[in-house]
């Protein structure tokens, strides 16, 4: 082979062997686990060795028959609009706070406020669980606002739950938020400000006006990742309450796919609410496409 074929056979072959690692790890880790658990999702498995092909079944109970589904996606819808309704008020008066220039030591408030976010939902699981134990921190600082003795069955009582789990969450999720907003605020242009102020707008008017438009674009953008994010919970229910609470009142559907696989060992059933799960965040990202488009292209 002469020395000018041989470089053209490097010139041609070398994108594919730049790629070829992503497509190798995309196949062995993604691709193949992906239609791997599409086919488990019509089998009925006991363990990873026996199954049996059952069709539409496991859909179909799942939907129709299956009450603690039923309860698990409950239980995540209310979690989850309890979040985004009070995480994106909060982040972006966080946001808003600090993105003014009269705050002292801005840098180091915005560190602290996101620095909760680093260290994952497991950590806050264990740390929540001793705040809201019946000796723990905050039973002790309400005892101390009330003059006596007060323990709140926060992880015990099947109407708190909920609310515990919230809590830790936006303790965790706050900043996280905070940031994304800074960004965006950060990006809407001074002088909008300033000729609106000259025309008298009021603070009000300006945030309705000017900084709400601004931000739109990355306020759809939060909302989306807050909702897929409280459609996964798993992890800091599942410490926290070390399962799903009393009553399942504290059952995800991410929790329920850990029980059902791991737990009970039909991984086919596992799959199908998985997969269900796919097409709820792929319904609630159609949702923020078609009624939030922020945009020229919206008109807005």
């Amino acid at each position: 082979m002469n020395r000018d074929r041989w470089w053209r056979l490097q010139t041609r072959a070398a994108p594919y062997l730049f790629v070829s690692p992503f497509l190798v790890i995309f196949c062995v880790f993604m691709l193949y686990p992906l239609s791997r658990s599409l086919v488990l999702s019509f089998e009925k498995t006991i363990g990873p060795r026996h199954s049996a092909f059952v069709g539409l079944s496991n859909y179909r109970y799942l939907l129709g028959h299956d009450r603690l589904f039923g309860l698990a996606l409950l239980n995540t819808a209310a979690y989850t609009v309890a979040f985004l309704a009070l995480q994106i008020p909060m982040s972006l008066g966080l946001a808003l706070l600090l993105n003014s220039r009269r705050i002292l030591f801005r840098d180091l408030f915005r560190f602290s406020f996101f620095s909760s976010y680093l260290v994952g939902q497991v950590f806050v699981g264990v740390i929540f669980f001793q705040l809201f134990g019946p000796d723990g921190l905050i039973n002790h600082a309400v005892s101390i606002v009330a003059g006596h003795r007060v323990v709140i069955p926060w992880l015990s009582s099947p109407n708190l739950v909920l609310p515990s789990v919230l809590i830790a969450s936006l303790w965790l999720a706050t900043g996280y938020g905070m940031v994304y907003f800074l960004a965006a605020l950060q990006s809407v242009d001074p002088e909008l400000y300033e000729a609106a102020e000259m025309d008298g707008a009021g603070n009000w008017q300006r945030f309705v006006h000017i900084t709400l438009p601004g931000i739109r674009p990355m306020l759809g953008y939060v909302v989306l990742v807050g909702a897929i994010g409280g459609f996964q919970l798993f992890e800091l229910p599942f410490v926290l309450l070390q399962g799903a609470g009393p009553n399942a009142r504290g059952l995800t559907v991410v929790m329920y796919l850990f029980v059902m696989g791991f737990n009970t060992g039909d991984l086919g059933y596992a799959s199908a609410i998985g997969w269900m799960l796919v097409v709820i965040l792929l319904a609630l990202t159609f949702i923020k496409f078609r009624f939030f488009r922020f945009g020229p292209e919206s008109g807005n």
